[in-house]
């Protein structure tokens, strides 16, 4: 590529742009961005970047100064008025997975590094914000892409670092849904690739599980000679990769069978302790200031990168348990002023549900639970509909909103939240459909949730906005 001096982000506010646009800014490279006026979990931290956004998407917004233009495979894709304007200035348009693969080459940058790559249908964000933070609390500076508003603290989703290591978020969704379905994490070239698991998600895309883990496979094959795999060997279909990949691989999890194994969990509040043992040598005990089991899982990957990196069990001990969460990720809020405690969380998928409540029975042993979900996308709604009716088994009650139906896809009438949450209350019989989420801070106001409820908000679509207009404690 040419020297790139200018960038546009078209829909710059999702959370696989931003972190591209931060590193851009940093190296120099003028940026601009289009997208929705809605605000975003990234909106503030664009504008502390001091990025141009421009509300919505016009020709007019793609000037011949531009160098690039990366678009979301949202807002239309490759068919935004914005790309096929930057098409016919003969401007070259990447989407958001192409880009990924050029910022970790290095060429964008003006630099050359070492890709890692975290993948898997969950965890992949809250592993590549531990491994970042794991990487940065020991000096190796590295750049990273991690696809969330923030890692907590206020630390930017995206950063170019003066280190070797580039470390990616991998997203095995479309390239552009509506026109190339290549899954995007195959434009990346990593020298490490960090599989978390293996599960059956985006039914859009994936009509089978086969499907995805044949995506999967292949990923495993960009690895560069004498890079190496690390998996969840607790996974079947991830120590299958394992299993058929020539060349070092490591695994980890539970079962003895692992390198890595992974024992004696606990939960005090907000901390979760782990014992790790490898081929027989005790390595002691791990301290993480986030709860949960899966939240483990995710450390012991991120801590087997740490020491094949080179850092010593010390400092990747200690990296870890200076993690402290990423934004939307079982994220503590406040208090209701009634007392409740209020988490956000993105979980939207049966599995990552299911973790989330887990992950809070254990902290808080003797209080109720109150699960507000937004299911995602008509299509894994209705796909996985008797899924989403059991994954609810820890809560007390369930209030359920409509769908947030993803900008790539079209209404489905045949699944709705109201049909759910039927479903559900055969269950749990207190839990209900609410019509308009703007009703949500009432309803929870009139019933005046004491110190003894925990509510959790979850979806990964615009439920979390209704947690500013929550009684909290200031």
């Amino acid at each position: 590529m040419k020297k790139v001096r200018s960038i546009h982000f078209v829909g710059i506010k999702g959370v696989g742009l931003t972190p591209l646009a931060i590193i851009a800014k940093q190296a120099g490279i003028s940026v601009t961005g289009s997208d929705v006026s809605e605000e975003f979990i990234t909106s503030k931290t664009l504008e502390e970047c001091g990025i141009t956004i421009y509300n919505g998407f016009s020709p007019d917004h793609v000037s011949p100064t531009i160098d690039l233009v990366i678009t979301t495979g949202a807002h239309d894709g490759l068919q935004n008025v914005e790309v096929l304007e930057a098409i016919k200035q003969r401007i070259p348009v990447m989407t958001k997975g192409q880009a990924v693969g050029e910022f970790m080459k290095g060429e964008i940058v003006g630099r050359s590094f070492s890709g890692i790559a975290i993948a898997g249908s969950h965890g992949k964000t809250t592993t590549t914000a531990m491994l970042t933070m794991l990487l940065q609390s020991n000096g190796l500076d590295p750049t990273y892409t991690v696809g969330t508003g923030s890692l907590g603290d206020g630390i930017p989703p995206g950063h170019l670092g003066k280190g070797k290591y580039f470390v990616a978020e991998s997203d095995e969704y479309a390239t552009d849904p509506q026109t190339d379905h290549k899954p995007q994490f195959m434009w990346l070239k990593p020298e490490i690739i960090v599989l978390t698991n293996i599960e059956h998600d985006h039914p859009d895309l994936y009509p089978t599980i086969e499907d995805v883990e044949m995506a999967f496979s292949n990923f495993s094959t960009n690895i560069t000679p004498n890079g190496f795999i690390i998996g969840n060997g607790d996974d079947a279909r991830v120590a299958k990769i394992l299993a058929r990949h020539i060349g070092k691989g490591i695994s980890f999890g539970f079962s003895e069978k692992n390198d890595y194994v992974l024992h004696r969990i606990h939960t005090s509040g907000s901390q979760t302790f782990f014992h790790v043992r490898s081929k027989g040598t005790e390595l002691g005990e791990f301290r993480l200031s986030v709860a949960g089991q899966h939240n483990a899982m995710n450390a012991l990957a991120a801590a087997i990168v740490g020491l094949e990196v080179g850092l010593s069990l010390e400092k990747v001990k200690k990296g870890l348990s200076e993690f402290k969460g990423s934004k939307r990720r079982l994220e503590f809020k406040g208090q209701l002023i009634t007392g409740a405690y209020v988490f956000d969380d993105y979980a939207h998928h049966p599995t990552e549900i299911k973790a989330t409540l887990r992950a809070l029975r254990d902290s808080y042993p003797k209080h109720s639970l109150v699960a507000i979900f937004q299911p995602h996308t008509y299509s894994r709604t209705k796909a996985f509909i008797e899924d989403f009716v059991t994954c609810f088994d820890e809560a007390e009650s369930v209030m359920l909103v409509d769908i947030f139906s993803s900008a790539r896809e079209q209404k489905d009438d045949t699944v709705n939240s109201e049909l759910l949450a039927k479903k559900i209350s055969l269950r749990h019989p207190s839990s209900i459909f609410v019509p308009d989420m703007n009703l949500l801070p009432s309803i929870l106001s009139h019933q005046r949730l004491r110190d003894n409820v925990v509510v959790v908000v979850m979806g990964a679509g615009n439920i979390y906005k209704i947690i500013d207009n929550l009684p909290l404690v200031s």
